[in-house]
């Protein structure tokens, strides 16, 4: 088992396959700011060869709640800040580069959802492969009313549950319901209570080959939605796992005796 480093803005374990990271700001709503960033980037990089499965949880009553407008404040107070559109001193480009990775990276990224994820949070959610929550998680875009927008949530927002619901969410700037969520497809499954659900999950998950997830994870960023310009990459994908020893190996394992590839012999 992996030992974490010690985090300031987060609490990280590692349980072989899987790496918990828990977003833990207390006494700032679980907010974002620079240092979180950094080190949930310091995350992924752990996770790259290790980790199968990452699930991101916040709080008890909140999951995210954006921006750390504190943050704001005290940058603009000292003269280092000037817009407020780059709520951390560094820019929205580690922001759009960390839920990119999560999108696009070799292992299945769950959000379990309770309580509040606004704003950047929502980000968090749009940026994972699957959304389990329980029944007090609502989802909301307030950036509108700040005179902001959530320009680098809508790229993963609107992937997940089209344009004109990210839209909407944007224009409202109203929480929506956990059930609401659900009908969108922002969330994948809830249940009053959800830490027995993400146990089904990741009793499931944790059987996966962290290379087919991260050849799979790779061919899904690939896809450009088009059947025509599609067609090399899926034929290409389909050659390079049926080629793949090891998996002929398991194909015949289970057809000769009838093991899984997660069985011992």
């Amino acid at each position: 088992m992996m030992t974490a480093p010690s985090y300031q803005t987060i609490r990280v374990r590692f349980q072989d396959p899987i790496c918990f990271l828990q977003l833990y700001r207390p006494d700032a709503q679980n907010t974002i700011n620079d240092q979180l960033l950094a080190e949930c980037s310091d995350v992924l990089d752990r996770c790259e060869e290790s980790a199968t499965v990452l699930v991101i949880e916040g709080l008890p009553e909140t999951f995210c709640f954006g921006a750390d407008f504190t943050a704001i404040r005290a940058a603009q107070t000292q003269g280092n800040g000037h817009s407020a559109a780059a709520f951390a001193s560094g820019g929205p480009e580690p922001l759009y580069d960390l839920w990119q990775r999560l999108t696009t990276g070799p292992y299945v990224v769950i959000s379990h959802v309770r309580g509040k994820a606004n704003a950047g949070g929502v980000g968090f959610v749009a940026a994972s492969d699957i959304v389990i929550a329980d029944d007090s998680a609502v989802f909301s875009l307030s950036e509108l009313l700040f005179g902001l927008m959530p320009a680098c949530v809508l790229p993963f927002l609107s992937r997940r549950v089209g344009w004109q619901k990210a839209h909407y969410m944007t224009l409202m700037t109203h929480p929506i319901s956990v059930s609401q969520a659900v009908a969108w497809g922002l969330v994948d499954a809830h249940e009053p209570n959800s830490d027995i659900l993400l146990r089904r999950h990741l009793s499931r998950l944790k059987r996966l080959n962290k290379t087919a997830v991260a050849r799979y994870k790779r061919f899904a960023s690939s896809l450009s939605g088009s059947l025509v310009v599609d067609r090399q990459l899926a034929l290409a994908a389909n050659k390079e796992v049926f080629s793949d020893p090891r998996n002929i190996d398991n194909i015949v394992r289970y057809v000769e005796q009838g093991i899984f590839p997660w069985e011992s012999s």
